[in-house]
Order: structure tokens, then C-alpha cells, then sequence
């Protein structure tokens, strides 16, 4: 790849990443094509929004709207265009989906941005196994389009053709970290002494201050992330209902939740839901996500109280989330994320 000390505009620069972008642009079409083809229909959503979303560990670019009457108030840019596609399913929209343009703060380096696409798709009545489904066939497209047969990823490789490895949560901490998940989710509320107590006899560092939630991340990304999407595809399934605040529960044990990722060569790719559609619950998840938030950072966001009042009439449904932009480094062998990008954000911290 190009000099990183040269600006993305520098002709040299440019002439090195442009094969990738013109990949980039036929996988978008095929994209679009297969999702035309499944009867789905693509959709437009506002940028600025009331509330970026409730979630802990989401940061979001803050801005004012001034009326021509002089008054103002505060929007943000969204974080996902989540909150505004239920929005269209409470209005009567069966399928759909979105190549969005979404913006997060304090993210940025090999696998994240400042702003960047996701690719997100909704199924009114559907389960969330039909996404799964969704899945295989979009990275079979996606390698379609940029002529390749398999995904890569520094020294990880991924055939996309090959059906999933299929494991759930509690599996995979079990296999990767000898622990034992579920016994810590015996309680009303998690066991974070426990949970502490296994991990820190799993070899992974433990602080006086972790939370169970900072545990469970902890695990996933040290010992479990780096092996799943190896040679084929992985559906990381069955997350802790306390991992999932957008996502209904499972009918076979209330303490989990229908909620899985996708993953490639280590890298998370999807992230998808049994939607969760009773506002009363969803309220008291992102009063719980909020107060976490102010006690780590100190600021919280405003609740929506029009996407609750969507989630009343809003029928069962599926939906999940796609990085696209890692789909396109995946199947480029791109090592990071700018070079997939046409214009990435400009970095300050960048020596020039």
C-alpha cells in the first residue's frame, strides 16, 4: 500500500488504492442487486437524530439545530440508522434495507472510523435465522464481485463460500477459555465475583473495578474473537440478555438473547437481532445502559420516546447490521480500513 505519511488526494496514493475502490463499487451494485432481487426495498434515513442510541460504549458526534425562529436544539449524527428503520416497519414496511453513512466518536485505527457505511436490513415478521441465511449468501456475493475466492485478513484466511461453524456464546467460552458462562448468569443479576474469579484462573487480567459486562468483553476479544472466521465463516449465537439491549429474549432461557455476530478471518463483520419490541423493556434497558454510560464517561444520551412509541405498533421482526466497509477489506486483502475508503476523515493526530 501507499506511503502513509503522503494525504489520501496525493496522486501516487491514489493511483495505489483505486483497484480496491472500483471493487468497492462492484461489490456495492452487487449488493444492492441481491437485496432488489429478495424483494427488499432500499430506504433513505436522516442523519440527525434526537437520540444517537442508548448503548454504554457509543460515542456520537453532537450538533445544534437553530430554527428561523432563532430557537435551537441539540441533534446528533447517528450511530446506526437502527432507530429510524423501525420506524419504517411501525409504518408498514416489510423489508428493508439501508447502505448507510454512520458516524462514531473516539473510534478510529485498523478496523474502525470515524464515519463509515453499514449495511443494514430488516425482516417484519421473520426470525433471525433468516438473517443467518442473509449472511452466507451476501459473502458469497461480496467474493462474487471482487473475483476472489477467498477472504483475507493479514495472516488469516476465510473460504466465504463454505457454510458457517454454528457456536453459541456459552460454547465458545467453554472451548477458548475453560469457563463457564451460564453459572454466572444463575442470579437475577449477573455474578461478577464469579465470573471475575474464572477469568482471572483463565490467565486474563482482572481490575478492582471490572464490571461483568468489562469481563465478558474482556474474554471475547483476548481469547475468543481471534479464532472464529478461520477457514470458513463463524455465527457467534445466544449472547447474554445483558450483552443485548435491542434484542428480544429466547423463548428457551430468559437469560439469554437472540442476538449473534458474524465473523471473518477474527474480524466482526454483522451483528443481528430478534428485535426486542416492548417499549416498557426497552426503556428500562437503556436506563440501565445510560446510567453505566454517565458512571464511566460522565454523559448520557436522551431516549427517543418517538422510537418507543414506534415499538408499540411495531410488528415482530429481525435486523441486523453489516460493517460493509470490512466486508470490502476482506475481500480486497486490504490491511486497513482507509484504504477502502474513497475520502477518509481527516486524522489530527496524523504526522504529515
Amino acid at each position: 500500500m501507499a506511503d502513509v505519511k503522503s494525504p489520501w488526494w496525493a496522486r501516487h496514493v491514489h493511483a495505489d488504492r483505486r483497484p480496491v475502490l472500483l471493487v468497492r463499487g462492484r461489490i456495492t451494485d452487487a449488493v444492492r442487486a441481491w437485496f432488489r432481487d429478495q424483494d427488499f426495498v432500499e430506504v433513505e434515513t436522516a442523519l440527525l437524530q434526537r437520540s444517537p442510541g442508548n448503548e454504554t460504549h457509543l460515542h456520537a458526534f453532537a450538533t445544534r439545530l437553530h430554527t428561523s425562529a432563532g430557537m435551537g436544539s441539540e441533534l446528533y449524527l447517528h450511530t446506526s440508522p437502527e432507530f429510524a428503520c423501525k420506524k419504517l416497519l411501525a409504518a408498514g414496511e416489510r423489508r428493508i434495507f439501508t447502505l448507510a453513512r454512520v458516524f462514531r466518536n473516539r473510534e478510529r485505527g485498523p478496523l474502525h472510523h470515524p464515519e463509515f457505511t453499514m449495511l443494514e436490513w430488516y425482516r417484519a415478521e421473520e426470525s433471525y435465522g433468516a438473517l443467518m441465511q442473509d449472511c452466507v449468501a451476501l459473502l458469497a456475493v461480496a467474493a462474487e464481485a471482487a473475483s476472489v475466492r477467498e477472504f483475507v485478513f493479514r495472516d488469516r484466511r476465510c473460504d466465504p463460500f463454505r457454510e458457517p461453524e454454528r457456536i453459541s456464546v456459552a460454547d465458545a467460552f467453554a472451548r477458548f477459555a475453560d469457563i463457564d458462562l451460564m453459572a454466572t448468569l444463575s442470579t437475577p443479576t449477573p455474578d461478577r465475583d464469579r465470573f471475575a474469579a474464572d477469568v482471572r484462573r483463565s490467565g486474563i487480567r482482572v481490575a478492582a473495578d471490572d464490571t461483568w459486562s468489562d469481563l465478558f468483553s474482556r474474554v471475547v476479544v483476548e481469547r475468543i474473537e481471534p479464532r472464529l472466521g478461520l477457514d470458513r465463516p463463524t455465527i457467534l449465537y445466544d449472547y447474554p440478555i445483558v450483552e443485548a439491549a435491542l434484542a428480544r429474549r429466547t423463548e428457551s432461557d430468559p437469560r439469554l438473547a437472540e442476538r449473534f455476530e458474524l465473523y471473518a478471518c477474527g474480524i466482526e463483520l454483522a451483528n443481528g437481532f430478534g428485535e426486542l419490541t416492548d417499549p416498557v423493556e426497552q426503556r428500562s434497558r437503556f436506563a440501565a445502559q445510560m446510567a453505566e454510560k454517565a458512571r464511566l464517561y460522565g454523559e448520557r444520551y436522551p431516549v427517543d420516546e418517538d422510537f418507543l412509541a414506534a415499538l408499540a405498533v411495531m410488528p415482530p421482526a429481525s435486523g441486523i447490521a453489516l460493517g460493509f466497509d470490512r466486508l470490502v477489506m476482506l475481500a480486497t486483502g486490504a490491511p486497513h480500513i482507509e484504504h477502502v475508503l474513497w475520502t477518509p476523515v481527516v486524522d489530527p493526530e496524523r504526522k504529515s
